[in-house]
């Protein structure tokens, strides 16, 4: 059968003219060389549309739980803008969410996640920086990228393996020449703070000799052909390969259980995982990918559920890792394909993109939409994975990437080389220093993931859901926030030394480099300096900021170290903000195991208060504040800073209206009050 129907929302502004001649075509597939800008069909898709209003400020959305290829026109309708919506099959599971009149998206988001799933909270190690390439060769070569980001002080937390690093692509397995002690290799990275990532796919080689192959025969896991009969036989990496049925749950068990270590023979506990080619991708199939006459292990045909399958195996592959602990601890899964529900699973990137600028511009849109629609944790492979980068492109990726959710690095096998030491001493300062700014930012990436985990509401965010009612804001995807409170304007075009930013609303913007609030103009629109050794990224008055200003290599050599809070007054000398911390790596959290603090700035006191979680009953946390830095602080006339309730007198600075707060040596879980006078 094969639905259609349409609707029509209003009071959007009437399109004067489509952007697109052809619909929305939602199917996964692996498209080699993607176009940009187009609606054509690529490796994941969500068939949820979102309707706002920037009159009233107010946000709907309909959910089509379909995953059988699906078509939507957006057109100019009578009163406003109307979507037509076309699936090849499956059923009429649709959803109306009205969100709540004057509550923005949080209402909205709450009910897509009650239907969905919240995203996950991922590991800490995992907002760090990801260095991968298709392939790192061999022991020796992975040391050697480890000794050069220790020799460079480069931060970075994750190395990661390409598919050669296996026994012919025997997913599971390693390559015995090169890789003749894997976990000895990865305990030797885990010494030093680091964790490996290697790559599974859902191709299975056909060779009787493969155990997965051999046992996934036996037990008759494999997705059929159109007769239902035989094991479905299609082309990948491998060769000949059969496919897992992830739609079954008894496969998807067997396969979680393939990630214990006496399973995974090679692997340790710091080793995670990256589901690729999951669309899935058939080399000598239609479009790439598998005969929509195939059959599941219900009997049910191919064209029912595939836009599913790549969610179903990094689901699977995630419940593996969970197993694997014990239930212990949190996975990391990178998948290219999602759907629906994949936020409850792990991060996807935006797949095989090239190194070129136009790409570098991309990025932002495509991670822009997927946090639209309600996935957070997504990333655009650093410098492009086709083709050679070049030094300035290389530099303003790395810019952008630090202030966008996954953090990734990748380059295709035929790409020069381009570890960041590799691009000059000048290139590497650059970059090195984009990467400690998402290093010193991490305890605010961390607390706005613990908030998506609870509300739905996405990390990267376009300016229209903090300022629904801006219309200046509604078509902006060149800028976003992290949260509401960081602003990122990203240099994307060759040769340049200014972008053109808009800074919304009607408090200030704290520079977060001068911490000086930046001149705007009625229009709110600004062509601000951007040469190459920066990236304009600006601080929300009213907010408060918590940063790790001390330079380590990972965040594991991060625990421990305390807290700057960066305060941005309002224009009514306001601000709050929060700080989450549990132990980065466990489910302890959801026992309770964890802080969730405010810190207000109200006329001439800083507080700090509980907002929930058990931490700081006892003594699990010892986490303090090193710093305390005020901004606009000039109107204060501060002569001096004391603790309320003790009288200590605490030490401080004051030079150019910003007030420096210096040791304070309070602790994150502990109430307390400081006094200005």
């Amino acid at each position: 059968s094969c639905f259609s129907f349409s609707f029509s929302f209003s009071p959007l502004p009437r399109a004067s003219s489509n952007k697109y001649n052809d619909p929305y075509r939602l199917y996964n597939l692996d498209v080699f060389e993607y176009d940009l800008d187009v609606p054509m069909a690529l490796y994941g898709s969500i068939p949820l549309l979102i309707s706002h209003s920037h009159a009233t400020g107010d946000a709907s959305a309909l959910f089509f739980n379909n995953p059988t290829e699906m078509f939507v026109d957006v057109y100019a309708a009578e009163e406003g803008k109307g979507a037509h919506f076309m699936a090849e099959s499956g059923v009429m599971d649709l959803f109306m969410l009205p969100g709540s009149p004057g509550d923005g998206v949080s209402s909205l988001y709450g009910q897509y996640a009650s239907l969905t799933g919240k995203p996950y909270l991922p590991p800490m190690f995992s907002l760090g920086y990801h260095q991968c390439r298709w392939n790192y060769k061999d022991e020796r070569d992975v040391y050697a990228v480890h000794a050069g980001f220790e020799k460079h002080d480069y931060p970075y937390d994750v190395l990661w393996l390409d598919i050669e690093h296996t026994d012919g692509k025997r997913y599971f397995t390693w390559d015995k020449k090169n890789f003749p002690q894997p976990a000895v290799m990865q305990q030797k990275l885990w010494e030093e703070g680091r964790r490996m990532v290697t790559i599974v796919d859902p191709h299975i080689k056909r060779d009787n000799n493969y155990y997965i192959h051999k046992e996934a025969t036996a037990k008759g896991l494999y997705i059929k052909d159109e007769s239902g009969k035989a094991d479905f036989n299609g082309w990948c990496w491998p060769g000949d390969s059969s496919y897992l049925d992830f739609t079954s749950p008894a496969v998807r068990d067997w396969w979680s259980s393939q990630f214990t270590l006496d399973r995974y023979v090679g692997s340790t506990p710091h080793l995670h995982i990256w589901n690729d080619m999951n669309e899935m991708s058939v080399f000598n199939g239609p479009e790439v990918t598998m005969q929509k006459t195939a059959r599941n292990l219900a009997g049910v045909e191919h064209r029912e559920w595939h836009n599913v399958y790549g969610m179903l195996f990094q689901r699977a592959t995630a419940e593996g890792l969970v197993k694997r602990s014990e239930g212990k601890e949190r996975p990391f899964v990178l998948s290219r394909s999602f759907f629906a529900g994949s936020q409850r699973w792990g991060a996807v990137w935006t797949g095989d993109n090239a190194a070129r600028w136009d790409h570098l511009a991309a990025a932002a849109p495509m991670l822009l939409s997927m946090n639209v629609a309600g996935l957070p944790f997504v990333g655009a492979d650093v410098g492009g994975f086709f083709g050679n980068v070049g030094e300035e492109l290389m530099v303003r990726w790395m810019q952008a990437g630090a202030y966008q959710p996954f953090f990734r690095g990748h380059a295709h096998h035929d790409s020069a080389r381009r570890e960041p030491w590799l691009f000059g001493d000048a290139a590497l300062g650059r970059m090195r220093k984009a990467a400690m700014e998402r290093y010193a930012l991490l305890p605010f990436w961390y607390t706005m993931f613990q908030e998506a985990s609870e509300t739905g509401v996405p990390v990267m965010r376009p300016l229209w859901m903090s300022y629904p009612t801006d219309g200046s804001a509604a078509g902006l995807d060149h800028q976003w926030t992290i949260g509401e409170d960081i602003l990122v304007c990203p240099v994307v075009t060759e040769g340049a030394t200014k972008v053109n930013c808009y800074f919304p609303g009607d408090e200030p913007w704290y520079d977060s480099r001068t911490l000086k609030a930046q001149d705007v103009p009625p229009s709110k629109w600004v062509n601000v300096d951007a040469p190459i050794d920066i990236i304009p990224v600006y601080q929300r008055g009213g907010s408060v900021v918590p940063k790790r200003m001390r330079l380590r290599r990972s965040t594991e050599m991060m625990r421990g170290d305390p807290y700057t809070l960066f305060v941005a007054p309002s224009r009514g000398k306001q601000a709050k903000g929060r700080l989450y911390v549990d132990d980065g790596h466990s489910h302890d959290f959801q026992d309770g195991e964890y802080a969730l603090r405010e810190f207000r700035l109200e006329g001439r006191k800083i507080t700090n208060s509980k907002v929930s979680g058990r931490w700081g009953e006892k003594d699990e946390c010892t986490d303090w504040i090193e710093r305390i830095v005020v901004m606009a602080s000039g109107g204060l006339g501060v002569k001096k800073v004391t603790v309320e309730g003790t009288g200590r007198e605490l030490e401080f600075v004051e030079e150019n209206e910003v007030l420096v707060i210096r040791k304070p040596e309070l602790g994150v879980t502990e109430n307390w009050t400081i006094e200005l006078s």
